[in-house]
């Protein structure tokens, strides 16, 4: 059953400030996902910003915001094939759990300037 539903849009060429910050992205974003977007080399600024917008949307399906947890405990990872996952860590992982959530379905895509995230929270129960 669907617990949390979140969806986000973030104009691009808001991040590009921030890819020569060291201080924002470690203020906003796991170690793991800058490694990763760095690794994309001009595609950088459009995966932080897809990134910023999953952990935007998956306040958003929390029913709190951004407030209750840190924005570094909601990390963007790809599977095998290249999906992405959302790993949580501390006060996030917790924030899930207090909403009965199992799993967090996420889904991410960027066009021109802006890019945009979904989230859907699913309980365990059928």
């Amino acid at each position: 059953m669907i617990v949390g539903f979140g969806i986000d849009a973030v104009f691009i060429p808001r991040l590009e400030k921030w890819a020569g910050d060291s201080g924002l992205l470690e203020r906003f974003f796991h170690p793991d996902e800058i490694r990763a977007c760095r690794e994309k080399g001009r595609g950088m600024i459009h995966s932080l910003a897809a990134r910023f917008a999953v952990k935007e949307a998956f306040g958003k399906a929390l029913g709190t915001g951004l407030s209750g947890f840190g924005l570094k405990d909601v990390m963007v990872k790809a599977a095998a094939g290249g999906k992405p996952e959302l790993e949580l860590f501390g006060n996030a992982l917790g924030a899930m759990r207090k909403t009965g959530a199992a799993k967090a379905h996420v889904s991410l895509t960027h066009d021109g300037q802006m890019a945009f995230a979904a989230v859907i929270l699913e309980s365990g129960a059928q």
